[in-house]
């Protein structure tokens, strides 16, 4: 049997195992914060467990959402803050998956870079942890790879997967009809969509991450960071209230492309633009690449996070339910016979 004449060990490829059991170590109590009825395993097993009916489900029906924080991550790796796009990542999964109804149970993520940086690695998954507290689901698992040559000195990409659960019969949208009201949730921002256009924006402004931010206090990169709202909890606050009839989350594609996407066939939205106030980074990107309103409207969520589709008997007490869970709610127009969305008023 040979003995090996170089001695060349993983290490010397690129990949520490060390390193990575050292991570496991460190966010494992992250992931303990997030702890939740149902639960039923740790982190470093070969899977992990839940108990649908520890989490309080009889008849349930499972939601699964996986997605991406995109080209943001530049950012937050060009500027060394990756304290909160752990949040986006989150963020960008359970606010889908509440769109269906469905209560987020529990989350995996997928963190994979050339060389695993344990500080960095650290923040990143802190962040996720953080995002799980705040959505009420329990960080339960997930996959950090290593991969020399595959990533650049200090690259790194996200994936995220969330799996949540309904009783039967209560999936959404549901009872859509002429007449519902629109109330639309402020969002943080930018989010997590349209980072592509918004770097090409910031490359022709000339200005750099670290300049004074034009539209608000502190640095652009630091503004144009701010992480996704979560609107799970207050979301389905409102559903089990009663009168909520579809959720729509503004993503890519942005109210002109989302918001159908919840109507039944034959049913169209008018929105009224002038019943919120277009938030200064929008207004800021708008004029830095003279972009149109249409095309502001389909690309960007232009402050409209989450659009509730509500019975107009109930919209006045939604409206203040959610107040009271500390949202901006706006009034933003009604469901009609037609297609797609129609807008009056100018949000530019």
């Amino acid at each position: 049997m040979s003995t090996g004449k170089n001695g060349i060990t993983y290490a010397d490829a690129g990949v520490d195992i060390d390193a990575g059991n050292e991570l496991v170590n460190r966010i494992k109590p992250a992931a303990k914060r997030t702890t939740r009825s149902g639960v039923m395993s740790g982190l470093g097993g070969f899977g992990a467990l839940f108990d649908l009916k520890d989490a309080g489900y009889k008849d349930p029906i499972l939601v699964a959402a996986t997605d991406g924080v995109g080209t943001k991550l530049r950012i937050a790796i060009d500027t060394g803050n990756v304290d909160t796009i752990g949040i986006d990542l989150v963020a960008m999964c359970v606010n889908d998956l509440v769109c269906q109804g469905a209560e987020p149970l529990f989350f995996l993520d997928y963190f994979a870079t050339g060389k695993l940086e344990l500080e960095q690695a650290t923040r990143i998954i802190e962040g996720i942890a953080e995002g799980c507290a705040q959505s009420g689901c329990a960080l339960i698992g997930g996959e950090t790879a290593e991969m020399p040559g595959m990533y650049h000195k200090g690259d790194f990409d996200l994936a995220g997967f969330a799996v949540g659960a309904m009783e039967r019969g209560a999936d959404l949208p549901a009872g859509v009809k002429e007449g519902d009201v629109l109330l639309g949730l402020g969002s943080n921002g930018v989010h997590s969509n349209g980072y592509s256009l918004v770097r090409k924006l910031v490359e022709v402004s000339g200005l750099g991450w670290d300049a004074d931010c034009p539209f608000a206090e502190g640095t652009l990169g630091a503004a144009l960071l701010a992480p996704t709202r979560l609107y799970v909890k207050q979301a389905l606050e409102a559903v089990r209230a009663g009168g909520v009839h579809a959720l729509a989350h503004i993503t890519g594609g942005g109210l002109t492309e989302n918001l159908p996407r919840v109507l039944p066939e034959g049913m169209g939205a008018s929105i009224d633009l002038n019943s919120w106030e277009l938030p200064p980074v929008f207004k800021w990107l708008a004029a830095t690449g003279g972009m149109e309103q249409p095309e502001l409207l389909k690309t960007f969520n232009c402050g409209i996070g989450m659009i509730l589709v509500v019975d107009a008997d109930r919209a006045d007490a939604l409206a203040e339910l959610l107040v009271a869970a500390g949202e901006s709610v706006s009034r933003l127009g009604t469901v009609g016979a037609g297609e797609g969305v129609s807008y009056t008023g100018a949000i530019l």
